[in-house]
């Protein structure tokens, strides 16, 4: 069973919810909840992940995206 958008994007936002405030954990958590659940498909997802800054948020959200992804792959 793959997951789509909108199960990534729950996933992510309960990750956010736990990780502490001000944490780049957070703030990639809550740049994948976001961006999941305003984007059409995993592919177009991914791509806008690409434009999160800082690069630390960026990167971690990236790898946070992909575990997510996987586990329904």
């Amino acid at each position: 069973m793959t997951r789509d958008n909108l199960d990534l994007a729950a996933s992510a936002q309960e990750m956010a919810d736990t990780a502490p405030a001000g944490s780049v954990d957070r703030a990639a958590a809550s740049s994948v909840a976001i961006t999941c659940a305003t984007t059409r498909d995993i592919a177009q997802a991914r791509n806008a992940l690409d434009g999160v800054t800082p690069d630390e948020v960026r990167q971690a959200a990236l790898d946070l995206f992909d575990r997510l992804a996987a586990q329904g792959a």
